[in-house]
């Protein structure tokens, strides 16, 4: 796994910073409240390589926002999302076969109700199993 991580940690860390550069308004929106940790002095990561094997096979999804302390996937659901239903269900299911926990918002949930949010994520990490994922 080591030689596999070391492998693929350099393009995949450049995948990651590339795909920060084009952030959506509704996840700059949430970034600037989790960059400044403002929500329970909780450290958040974005664009995070999250790695899976399946088999042999070594796989990788890339969170929105996560947090290792909690063991936390924060998603932020755009338009495209719509057409990606399926694939959004079977990357849950494997973060959840790893042991993470996924909150999900629709853009207009972080664009028009930033507080109402933040409430949840504070509740996620503040009470780890009493949030519905």
């Amino acid at each position: 796994m080591q030689c596999f991580l070391n492998c693929l940690m350099n393009p995949i860390t450049e995948l990651c910073r590339k795909l920060r550069t084009p952030s959506t308004f509704s996840e700059n929106k949430l970034w600037a409240e989790l960059r400044r940790r403002n929500i329970s002095d909780v450290k958040f990561l974005r664009q995070y390589p999250i790695f899976y094997a399946f088999g042999v096979e070594r796989f990788f999804y890339i969170a929105d926002f996560y947090c290792a302390k909690h063991k936390l996937v924060i998603e932020v659901d755009g338009p495209i999302h719509e057409f990606k239903k399926e694939y959004d269900k079977n990357r849950d299911i494997v973060m959840r076969e790893l042991g993470l926990n996924i909150l999900r918002f629709k853009n207009d949930e972080v664009l028009n109700d930033i507080k109402g949010v933040v409430e949840r994520i504070e509740q996620a990490v503040s009470h780890p199993t009493n949030y519905p994922l």
